[in-house]
């Protein structure tokens, strides 16, 4: 890192060799860099033959523009004590380490459920409110959360980019690849309470449970 005279121009050198960046952030008073600064955001990959690209993307904070360097080299810095998986981006590692503590800072002012995610409890909020803001453009059902509307989208294209080793099946969800792969293993992971019966899927002890309790919903 090399601070010029003028004290307002910081050009960071990263990998030198292999991988070589210039990135020049101007940071006095928050300044945006001047368009000849902001053009030189650079990446030189190989010694022959090389590919070159210009991001040209603007930040008005180094520590904005010292994670984009990061993604444009593929670095991952930041890595979990517990289990060793690597991120880019701090946050991404402190949201990570909530599955080995437990800990859900996160919590539902409607009915007091808790999650390790911000966009899990506004996905959740949803529930209660009825939002559904994401739409299929051609049939027009809609969806709480985007992925859920990925995943229906799906059935429109003939997509099904989740195949199983075993038998070579392909799946739209990665949920339905995951239920399938039981039939393989022989695990079943829903027990019933009343004989201890076990199955694949929530859907098949639902409707075993029917039969202890004399229910016929259809």
């Amino acid at each position: 890192m090399q601070q010029s005279s003028r004290g307002n121009l910081i050009t960071l050198n990263v990998h030198p060799g292999l991988h070589s960046k210039d990135l020049s952030y101007n940071f006095i008073n928050h300044e945006e860099p001047s368009p000849e600064q902001s053009q030189i955001v650079t990446t030189s990959t190989g010694q022959k033959g090389g590919k070159r690209f210009q991001c040209g993307k603007k930040f008005t904070k180094i520590s904005g523009l010292l994670t984009k360097t990061i993604i444009h080299t593929g670095e991952k810095p930041y890595s979990c004590s517990e289990c060793g998986k690597c991120f880019t981006r701090k946050s991404n590692l402190v949201t990570h380490e909530r599955i080995h503590t437990g800990e859900k800072p996160y919590s539902c002012s409607e009915c007091g459920k808790c999650f390790a995610r911000k966009s899990h409890l506004v996905k959740h909020v949803r529930s209660h409110t009825g939002e559904k803001p994401y739409s299929c453009s051609e049939c027009g059902k809609c969806f709480t959360d985007k992925s859920g509307l990925v995943t229906h989208e799906r059935i429109h294209t003939g997509e099904k980019p989740y195949l199983c080793s075993e038998c070579g099946k392909c799946f739209t969800a990665k949920s339905s690849l995951i239920v399938h792969k039981r039939s393989h293993t022989g695990e079943k992971l829903y027990s019933c309470s009343e004989c201890g019966k076990c199955f694949t899927t929530k859907g098949k002890l639902r409707a075993h449970r029917s039969k202890h309790t004399d229910e016929k919903p259809f």
